[in-house]
């Protein structure tokens, strides 16, 4: 690849994704799989002012070699220092970047229920830390090509080759493609927020889901619920985009607000392991039933993981002709994936989807109707013919989506 257009890419992660300030701590999360362009990213960190800077390595097989020979009470455990190190997060609140490079199918083979257990035990613990932490940080996950990912989504090419493919995929997906990346996300950002002002104005309760797949879904809003989309805020007024690539407009729906059944039109990648071809139908605001043609279980103690995981935390709207659906490619990376079509997730929802949420602690916002969970996994359910209509205060329907695509 062209490494001039690689660092035009990890400048991009640093000024826009995170926006570094000078002297902001920023962690660093990533696997082994681009160590090179790690460097430049770190680099182009102190460029920016950033006064500490650390990198935290992952290697999946590690993690997969853990579950297959450590007890479950060991995996669960999280020690002392590690709790101390959660609190001084709480305190410092540094900027994270997320980089993401893993197998699709890394984890394949782990005990589910070992892994559910392992994951519920850390939660308890871990959860009240993140709590305290949300909103009050920029943070950013973003993602380079992992061989073994690479291999996945171009398996008819040399590894290598796949890998060249795979980053040419990434920068295409991410505006990262032209010579000046951070400006062409500042016209997309500015494009998301004039859709997001449109839907915030028009005073909606509801959303209807249609599509001939089958998918016949009525979503409840909250009435002071905000629409939300690339860049935002935190508590302390320090712009970010959580995401890149990022397509969507986003709300929180109300928790316990959901009836009937969507269809997913994507595999999920959950855990390391792939969930194909499901449904999940939804009654009185909660999951009663899904199914899958791959991973059913897996699915099944997903949804069962707290009292959260069987109710919506997010309803995404993305154009099924967005520039990541055109380009044809099923990447098997939820963050790729759920910006190529509208989604739903699984689990906590957003607070800050709230107007006035900064006034509100997480409990009453909580109380309000944001869904609280220790996952937030989302799937994709748009497709060619998905029209949305919005159910307005005054019973009023407006189209917002029609045959897959905006319909403003």
């Amino acid at each position: 690849m062209n490494k001039l257009q690689l660092k035009r890419y990890a400048k991009l992660l640093v000024k826009t994704g995170l926006n570094v300030k000078r002297g902001q701590w920023v962690i660093v999360n990533t696997g082994l799989d681009q160590p090179e362009f790690v460097e430049w990213v770190v680099e182009e960190l102190y460029r920016a002012g950033a006064g500490k800077v650390s990198v935290e390595w992952s290697h999946q097989p590690l993690t997969k070699l853990k579950y297959r020979y450590e007890k479950e009470d060991v995996l669960a455990n999280v020690p002392k220092w590690e709790q101390e190190r959660w609190e001084l997060y709480t305190k410092e609140l540094p900027s994270m970047l997320h980089i993401l490079s893993e197998d699709p199918d890394g984890l394949s083979g782990i005990d589910q229920e070992k892994m559910r257990a392992v994951t519920v035990g850390r939660m308890k613990i871990i959860k009240p830390y993140r709590d305290r932490m949300e909103n009050s940080y920029p943070w950013c996950i973003a993602a380079v090509p992992g061989k073994a990912w690479a291999k996945k989504v171009f398996p008819d090419l040399q590894a290598n080759r796949a890998v060249e493919a795979l980053w040419d995929a990434i920068l295409k997906a991410s505006r990262a493609d032209g010579p000046d990346p951070v400006r062409e996300w500042a016209r997309h950002n500015d494009d998301l927020a004039k859709k997001c002002d449109y839907l915030n104005r028009i005073g909606l309760t509801a959303l209807e889901y249609e599509s001939s797949n089958g998918t016949n879904l009525r979503v409840g809003l909250l009435p002071d619920a905000l629409f939300m989309g690339g860049g935002e805020s935190d508590l302390k007024g320090r712009y970010y985009n959580p995401n890149i690539p990022s397509e969507e407009i986003f709300t929180s729906p109300r928790a316990g607000d959901a009836d009937g059944i969507v269809y997913a039109t994507k595999p999920l990648s959950y855990q390391g392991q792939l969930i194909e071809n499901f449904s999940v139908r939804f009654e009185k605001g909660k999951v009663v039933e899904v199914k899958a043609e791959k991973n059913q279980a897996l699915l099944e103690k997903m949804v069962a993981m707290d009292e959260g995981a069987c109710m919506l935390g997010e309803c995404a709207l993305i154009a099924y002709d967005s520039p990541i659906n055109n380009l044809g490619i099923l990447f098997y990376n939820t963050l790729f994936d759920e910006n190529a079509s509208c989604h739903l997730a699984l689990g906590r929802g957003f607070g800050n989807c709230v107007r006035g949420y900064e006034d509100m602690t997480n409990e009453q916002l909580k109380e309000h109707g944001i869904n609280d969970s220790m996952i937030h996994v989302d799937f994709m359910i748009g497709s060619k013919d998905l029209n949305i209509t919005g159910i307005t205060k005054n019973g009023g329907r407006v189209a917002i989506f029609k045959d897959g695509n905006w319909a403003f």
